[in-house]
């Protein structure tokens, strides 16, 4: 068990990124307005809707969106800690001169780097932001779950880096110090300050395009695209069986992120569904272009971590393996693809995402395990 001891003196002041420091001083206001815009009557289920909902949020059932449900149970099915993974052989493969090369270590060092702190991001926007915006309590019950989950991968993370005794100022600052990582974050920091600035409320057509806007860039373009060269690069290593117990919590953490992903790609397309006129030509066209932004944002960040080919892969390799992801997660919206030929070379990672194998691809523990049973309210 980590313990992480806090000093006893006072803490240091903590600059929030813009929008986020005042949300907190509007909970209490955000709290009363949903109380007072909840009608008096009983919810039914058909008048339930996804975003400028009318129905009280503070009433689950009955349901409407059972597949928010159904994801909320298998997630929490899911459940899992990072230190129940041993981390020994890690730890000596890592002190051991010869264990790993130079392009090896870089690839572990960059990955937590950018890692540590994007599943932060993630977190902030879905309870600073996104819930807020929400309407039907089942979807806000898997944002809930979600939020969770996202602060066990940062613990994963942390684990790691302690594990291995690396430089944690080095690897928690790699988002101001990196440029490909900055990069990222600096595409992703305006969507998350949309959705906390606390005057920013959904209503009219541009801000319900807005939130929709957000919600396809971190469903689709961070959990659906910005996190896929960091995992194949680290289950690579765990397939040639090095740093396999940190490539076993990137394994349970992509499937935690394969279900982030699925989610918001339901709650994307029921959104378009209630509301057709926000999914105009112009507003296609314009998540096309963050497409094709996020894609080659994420490819200098795989040259970056893999200046020369190693583990059997290259940076030219993950240009075709980016593009096929985009294609698909564009499809998975309604969006036209992108790009015209666009195949996986690493047809290994589609196992991994199969959430229905009966043993961990390292074979140090069951992988499908459930901490507990899934209700069935039928």
């Amino acid at each position: 068990m980590l313990s992480w001891n806090e000093s006893s003196g006072a803490a240091p002041a903590v600059r929030l990124a813009p929008g986020l420091a005042a949300v907190a001083a509007t909970g209490a206001t955000d709290l009363a307005a949903e109380r007072t815009a909840a009608p008096a009557g009983r919810v039914r289920a058909e008048d339930k809707r996804i975003i400028n909902g009318h129905t009280d949020v503070n009433q689950l059932v009955p349901l409407k969106y059972k597949w928010a449900w159904d994801k909320y149970l298998s997630a929490c099915a899911n459940h899992w800690m990072p230190q129940e993974v041993n981390m020994a052989r890690d730890i000596a493969l890592w002190k051991d001169p010869r264990g790993l090369t130079e392009d090896e270590r870089r690839i572990v060092r960059r990955n937590l780097g950018f890692f540590v702190t994007a599943d932060s991001l993630a977190a902030n926007n879905i309870v600073l932001g996104t819930y807020r915006h929400i309407t039907a309590p089942e979807c806000r019950q898997f944002l809930l779950r979600q939020a969770f989950e996202e602060a066990i991968h940062t613990h994963a993370y942390q684990y790691i880096v302690e594990s291995l005794g690396l430089d944690e100022a080095e690897v928690f600052n790699a988002y101001h110090e990196v440029s490909s990582i900055r990069a990222k974050d600096e595409f992703l920091i305006p969507f998350i300050d949309t959705l906390t600035d606390p005057a920013f409320r959904t209503g009219t057509a541009e801000a319900d395009q807005a939130l929709l806007r957000s919600l396809i860039v971190f469903a689709c373009l961070m959990e659906g695209l910005f996190f896929y060269v960091g995992f194949t690069q680290i289950l690579a290593l765990g397939r040639q069986n090095k740093m396999t117990g940190a490539a076993e919590q990137y394994q349970y953490i992509l499937r935690d992120e394969s279900m982030h992903c699925n989610f918001g790609i339901d709650l994307i397309n029921q959104i378009k569904l209630e509301n057709p006129h926000l999914w105009s030509p112009q507003f296609r066209a314009d998540v096309r272009e963050l497409f094709g932004q996020a894609v080659e944002l994420e490819y200098r960040y795989a040259e970056d971590t893999m200046p020369t080919g190693v583990l059997g892969l290259n940076a030219p390799m993950f240009k075709s393996y980016l593009r096929y992801i985009a294609n698909r997660r564009a499809q998975q919206i309604g969006v036209e693809p992108l790009f015209e030929s666009a195949d996986n070379p690493f047809p290994w990672m589609s196992e991994m995402i199969d959430l229905k194998k009966e043993r961990n691809f390292f074979e140090t523990r069951v992988i499908e395990y459930q901490t507990g049973g899934a209700l069935s309210w039928e």
